[in-house]
């Protein structure tokens, strides 16, 4: 049975076959039978992790410790709110703190990451407008379809990986990763991207 605990770029999580590149959780979000409830988080400090540690495995929704989730890559993780997690990707968590400007500790982090991502209540994520012409490499927006942006195109999204290039948008779109994210990608942080995506984040 294909689990659902893939999250998508806008937060929703779906049941795909493969994992993606990265893991993470938001707090136990399944019951006993492996069945995820309709919560989207039970936490603020929303992590992504590295798929290998130490050799260690582990079946998913075992136990009730916390609910194994699922990312493309690291740019998805992003846009639904997760940040490096300073334990198991320690080197990504102290370049993705240098990115952010300013000398915060994970929880604090966390709590200007919550407040910029989530909708109490909704079982959804917060969206905002900006000029496409503005943002940086590593954002995804919301069109027709959702996209990553790259330098000079976007990438259409799909749960398998990135369709062909097209011509990035221009004018205001709906931007799917939050703000404090945003400045993050801004300060220099470079996201970990699927080797579907036939053109990189910077030419």
């Amino acid at each position: 049975m294909t689990l659902r605990n893939r999250v998508q770029p806008d937060g929703q999580i779906l049941a795909v076959q493969s994992r993606g590149m990265f893991t993470g959780n938001r707090g136990i979000l399944h019951t006993s039978d492996k069945i995820m409830g309709d919560a989207l988080w039970k936490h603020r400090a929303w992590i992504c992790c590295t798929l290998t540690w130490q050799n260690r495995r582990r079946p998913v929704m075992t136990g009730r410790n916390w609910t194994e989730l699922f990312f493309l890559d690291e740019a998805v993780a992003m846009a639904a709110g997760h940040r490096p997690c300073a334990y198991c990707r320690r080197v990504n968590y102290i370049e993705f703190s240098e990115a952010w400007g300013t000398k915060l500790k994970a929880p604090q982090m966390d709590q200007v990451l919550h407040a910029a991502r989530a909708i109490n209540g909704a079982r959804k994520l917060q969206t905002h407008h900006a000029n496409a012409d503005a943002l940086p490499p590593g954002t995804f927006i919301k069109a027709d379809d959702i996209m990553l942006v790259t330098q000079d195109a976007a990438l259409p999204a799909i749960p398998q990986g990135y369709g062909a290039p097209v011509p990035r948008p221009t004018g205001i779109v709906t931007v799917l990763t939050c703000v404090p994210m945003l400045d993050v990608l801004r300060g220099g942080y470079v996201p970990a991207i699927h080797p579907s995506a036939q053109t990189p984040l910077f030419t």
